[in-house]
């Protein structure tokens, strides 16, 4: 088994794409004009229109309404990334902070509310735990 995408249901994908291109620095691929996707070597993050959700079956999403989930955006420089996102971003949750666990991460939130993290690994102990999870395996339990 290998995730490979989170997606976001959002009432404005234009606006969505536009934000997550801008603090990303990737281009979509506008797959259909209410879907896209910004795909990374490690997994791809989609944008859907809520005008979508019936397809799946009705109230099975809403935008917005996340208090639960973070995107974790792994980064060489977290403060380089804070300078570079002051005016795109509207709501910074911490600055760049030492994380307990060895990361030094800035959390913020996309216009729908969603919370990002972008993180760097700075302790010997994070950088390990970084190095074995991009080389991980997974394996389905379902065969």
């Amino acid at each position: 088994m290998q995730l490979t995408a989170t997606r976001i249901f959002t009432d404005d994908v234009d606006r969505l794409v536009a934000f997550y291109e801008s603090i990303t620095g990737l281009v979509a691929e506008r797959v259909h004009p209410l879907f896209a996707e910004l795909r990374t070597p490690s997994g791809t993050l989609a944008i859907a229109s809520t005008s979508t959700v019936p397809l799946l079956g009705n109230g099975a999403a809403e935008a917005g309404a996340n208090r639960s989930v973070v995107l974790d955006f792994r980064v060489d420089d977290v403060d380089r990334v804070f300078e570079a996102l002051r005016g795109i971003v509207d709501e910074i949750v911490l600055p760049p902070t030492e994380m307990p666990w060895g990361n030094r991460s800035l959390l913020l939130r996309d216009p729908d509310g969603n919370l990002i993290n972008f993180f760097v690994p700075v302790s010997a102990a994070a950088r390990d735990r970084s190095a074995r999870a991009a080389g991980n395996t997974w394996r389905s339990a379902v065969r």
